[in-house]
C-alpha cells in the first residue's frame, strides 16, 4: 500500500507528540516530513527554566533527539521556516523556497512571547523567556551585568527569575496583579509561595503597572505609574504567549486569537489540521501541556482513519515544581459563585490545600507544599465529583495513601510525558522496579518539571504493597458475595464493572473471564445483577435483552426490574386536584414502564396524606398540598415499617415530575441490584439525597438522562 505524505510543521512538543501516537496507530501509514524553525530536535521546553537554573544541560531536555527521527523514516528539516501554504496545490513553502507536497497537514506552530505596549521593549538587555537561545543569552548577560527585573510574577516569570538568581544576579519580580501567581493560586497560597521565595533572595514589585523602559539605547531600568523608578540592566518580559497564526493567515484559514478548529482538530480547509498552543477550540486556546497532549491522542486517531471521541476541551490545571516548591492548581478557584468545601493550613509543615465547590460539586483545587493529591483532585474536579466523595476512606491512613488507591488507573498522572498510572503500576509490578528513578528512566514520568514526582512516589509503593487492583476487584471487607461464583460483594461488584469498563471491557462474558468467574456464564443471582451495572456505565451488552417487570420478581430468568407500580388516591371528578393525581399517576406509569431498577419500586399518588393510598409508606409517595405537589421517598409498608421522608416541595406538576424523575435516576446510578428504595434511602441518608435532587441543575441533568435514554431506546 502506498503511503500518504504527512507534513508537520513545527518540531515542538505538541506536534511531535501527535507524530508519536500516530506511529502508535500506523507506521506504515505515513511518509513523514516534519520542519522545524530552531535548529536542534525535539526538546521539552517547560524545563528550560531547569537548565537556566544549572540542573539540567540541553541535552538532557532533549525529548527525541535525531537517531528518533532516523529510526522511524521521517525527515526532519531544522531551522527551515515555512512561509506559505498553497490549498489548491497541497504543497507547502518554506522561506528559502523548499516545496513539500502533503496529503494530510498538521500545523503546530506554537507561540511566540507576547511583548506588552510598553516604550522600551527594543532596547539592547530586554529579552523574552521562551527558547534555547533566550536561556543562553541571560546567561551571557549574567557575566557581565547583576541586576536583573522580570515583568510578570506568573509561573514562568518565576522560573526566569530562578534561574537569574541561580546565575548569580540581584532579581525583581514586578507583577500588576495584588498577588503572584494569581491565575492559579488563592492569596493564602500565593503568599506562602512568595515566602518561600523571598528567602531563597527573589524580591518582589506587586501591584505595579510598568510604563516604560528606561534607558537611551540599552536598558537601565523600569518607570511605573506611580512615577517611581527599578533600576535594572537585564529586563526579562515573561507576560504570556501569543499563538503563532501568521502561517495559517498569509494561506487563507479562518483564525480569531488562534487557528480555529472543530473538535476533530480540523481547520477551516480540508486535510489541515491544527494542534497546540496555534490552535483555537471552542474559543480557547491552551498553553498547558496536558491539553495539547489530549488534542495530539484525538487528531492522530482522524488521520490514522480511527473512531475517534471528539475533543470537548480541557480542564485547565498546573502541577509543577516552582523555583523547588510543589505546587498543584486545577479548575475554577476563584468567582462569586465558588464556596471553599476543604480548607487546610499547615505552618510547621508549610502545606496548604484547598478545594473549591459550586452546589455541592467539586470545581477547583489547590495544593501547595504536598502535591500527592493532585492528579486525585483533577480526577474530581473533571467529573465535577460530590463533595462527598472528599470524605476520606476507611482504613487509608494518608492522604498520599488514598490517592494512589483511589485514582482510576486510565488518568494521567504526568501531564509533561502523558503518562498514566496504569502505566506506572504495570512498570512496577512487571519489571520488578524499586524506586521512582527507575520508573522516570522507563516511563519518563517525573522526568521533566517534576511536579508528579510526589504522586509517582506513592504509586511506587502502592504497587510494592500488593494492595494494587487492576482488572480484578478488591473485595470490601465484610461484603455478602453476590453468589457462589465469585467473592465479590454487591458494592465491589459495582466498582469493578465500572473500572473494567473504563479498561474497554463491554460484556458480560469478557468481565467474567477477567474477574475468574467461577462458572462459565454465570447464575440466575449474578447474572442480572452484572447487567443492570453494566447497563448503569452506559455500555451496550450483547446479551439477550430478557426483562423483569414489578409483577414478575422471580429469579427464574436472567433479566432487570422494570416500571414503577402506581397506585393513585381519589381521581373521581373534575376537581383540580383530581385531575393533577391522574396526570402524574399515569405520567410516573408510562414513563419508566421500560426503565430498569435496582428493585420493584412503589409509588403513590394523592391528595392528602391520611388517603386510602398511605402515601408515608410508598418507595414514593406524591401528596397534594396548599404549597404544590409533596416528594417523600423511603417509605415502607411490610416489617420492618419505614415511613417516608420529605424531599421537597414542587409548585407545578412538571416540577413534581422532574423531581421524581431526579430521585429515581439517582437511585438507579447509586443504588445495588436488589437494594430496595428504602433501604437506599436508609443508607444514603435523606440529607445527602437533598442535596442532589435538590440542586436544580443536577436536577435537570438527572432528569435529561432519562430523556436520552428514552430517545435512544427509541431510535433504535
Amino acid at each position: 500500500m502506498k503511503r500518504k505524505k504527512l507534513v508537520v510543521v513545527g518540531n515542538g512538543m505538541a506536534g511531535i507528540r501527535c507524530v508519536e501516537e500516530i506511529l502508535k496507530l500506523g507506521p506504515e501509514l505515513f511518509d513523514i516530513t516534519i520542519f522545524g524553525a530552531e535548529p536542534r530536535p525535539n526538546y521539552n521546553r517547560i524545563l528550560l527554566s531547569k537548565v537556566l537554573q544549572g540542573e539540567h544541560s540541553l541535552q538532557d531536555i532533549i525529548l527525541n533527539d535525531w537517531s528518533w527521527y532516523e529510526r522511524h523514516g521521517i525527515r526532519l528539516w531544522t531551522g527551515e521556516a515555512v512561509h506559505h501554504i498553497d490549498v489548491k496545490a497541497r504543497c507547502i513553502v518554506t522561506l528559502s523556497g523548499r516545496r513539500e507536497g502533503y496529503d494530510a497537514l498538521i500545523l503546530a506552530t506554537g507561540s511566540s512571547p507576547f511583548v506588552p505596549p510598553i516604550p522600551g521593549t527594543d532596547k539592547e538587555g530586554v529579552i523574552s523567556f521562551r527558547s534555547v537561545d533566550d536561556c543562553t543569552k541571560m546567561t551571557e548577560m549574567s557575566k557581565v551585568y547583576t541586576k536583573a527585573a522580570v515583568i510578570g510574577g506568573g509561573l514562568l516569570g518565576l522560573e526566569a527569575a530562578r534561574g537569574l538568581l541561580h546565575l548569580g544576579m540581584e532579581t525583581h519580580v514586578v507583577h500588576n496583579a495584588p498577588y503572584i501567581m494569581n491565575r492559579q493560586l488563592d492569596r493564602t497560597a500565593a503568599n506562602m509561595l512568595q515566602r518561600e521565595l523571598e528567602s531563597q533572595g527573589m524580591r518582589f514589585h506587586l501591584a505595579m503597572d510598568t510604563t516604560r523602559i528606561v534607558g537611551r539605547t540599552r536598558a537601565q531600568g523600569l518607570r511605573f505609574i506611580d512615577g517611581t523608578r527599578l533600576d535594572a540592566d537585564v529586563v526579562v518580559l515573561a507576560v504570556g504567549i501569543r499563538p503563532n497564526v501568521e502561517l495559517a493567515q498569509r494561506s487563507g484559514l479562518v483564525t480569531g486569537r488562534a487557528i480555529l478548529v472543530d473538535d476533530y482538530m480540523r481547520t477551516s480547509e480540508p486535510n489541515i489540521y491544527a494542534v497546540g498552543e496555534c490552535a483555537e477550540h471552542r474559543g480557547i486556546s491552551y498553553g498547558l501541556i496536558a491539553p495539547l497532549y489530549e488534542q495530539g491522542k484525538v487528531l492522530a486517531q482522524v488521520i490514522c482513519g480511527r473512531q475517534a471521541e471528539p475533543y470537548g476541551g480541557s480542564i485547565p490545571y498546573s502541577q509543577l515544581k516552582v523555583s523547588g516548591v510543589d505546587v498543584f492548581s486545577a479548575g475554577a478557584i476563584s468567582g462569586s459563585e465558588t464556596e471553599t468545601a476543604i480548607q487546610q493550613y499547615d505552618a510547621v509543615s508549610r502545606t496548604y490545600k484547598k478545594v473549591i465547590m459550586h452546589k455541592g460539586r467539586v470545581t477547583g483545587a489547590i495544593l501547595f507544599g504536598d502535591t500527592t493529591e493532585g492528579s486525585a483532585l483533577l480526577s474530581m474536579v473533571k467529573k465535577g465529583a460530590a463533595v462527598s466523595e472528599l470524605i476520606p476512606q476507611e482504613g487509608i491512613v494518608s492522604s498520599a495513601e488514598a490517592a494512589a488507591q483511589t485514582l482510576p488507573d486510565h488518568e494521567t498522572v504526568c501531564a509533561c510525558n502523558g503518562v498514566s498510572k496504569a502505566e506506572i503500576m504495570h512498570a512496577v509490578t512487571d519489571r520488578n522496579l524499586q524506586s521512582t528513578d527507575e520508573v522516570k528512566q522507563l516511563t519518563r514520568a517525573s522526568g521533566s518539571c517534576g511536579g508528579c514526582r510526589p504522586m509517582v512516589d506513592a504509586l511506587v509503593k502502592h504497587a510494592r504493597s500488593g494492595k494494587r487492583g487492576s482488572q480484578r476487584a478488591a473485595i470490601t471487607q465484610g461484603e455478602i458475595p453476590v453468589c457462589e461464583c465469585t467473592k465479590l460483594g454487591h458494592s465491589s461488584l459495582k466498582q469493578a464493572i465500572a473500572h473494567a469498563v473504563s479498561q474497554g471491557c463491554h460484556t458480560i462474558s469478557d468481565f467474567m473471564l477477567h474477574q475468574d468467574w467461577k462458572k462459565p456464564g454465570g447464575c440466575m443471582a449474578c447474572r442480572p445483577a452484572l447487567r443492570y451495572y453494566l447497563e448503569m456505565t452506559g455500555t451496550e451488552n450483547g446479551d439477550e435483552p430478557v426483562q423483569k417487570t414489578w409483577h414478575d420478581v422471580s429469579d427464574a430468568d436472567h433479566g432487570l426490574y422494570q416500571g414503577v407500580r402506581v397506585w393513585m388516591g381519589d381521581t373521581e371528578g373534575l376537581r383540580m386536584e383530581a385531575a393533577g393525581i391522574r396526570r402524574i399517576g399515569e405520567w410516573l406509569r408510562h414513563r419508566w414502564q421500560e426503565v430498569s431498577l435496582p428493585y420493584p419500586v412503589h409509588a403513590g399518588v394523592s391528595d392528602r396524606l391520611a388517603s386510602s393510598v398511605s402515601i408515608l409508606v410508598q418507595g414514593i409517595g406524591i401528596s397534594a398540598s396548599p404549597a404544590g405537589w409533596e416528594v417523600y421517598l423511603g417509605g415502607h409498608a411490610d416489617h420492618p415499617v419505614r415511613e417516608g421522608q420529605l424531599i421537597g416541595v414542587a409548585e407545578r406538576e412538571e416540577d413534581v415530575m422532574q423531581l421524581v424523575s431526579a430521585c429515581l435516576q439517582w437511585y438507579r446510578q447509586n443504588g445495588l441490584y436488589e437494594e430496595p428504595l428504602w433501604k437506599w434511602v436508609e443508607r444514603t441518608g435523606v440529607t445527602s439525597i437533598r442535596e442532589h435532587v435538590l440542586d436544580h441543575d443536577l436536577q435537570r441533568e438527572l432528569a435529561e438522562m432519562l430523556s436520552r435514554r428514552e430517545r435512544k431506546t427509541q431510535a433504535g
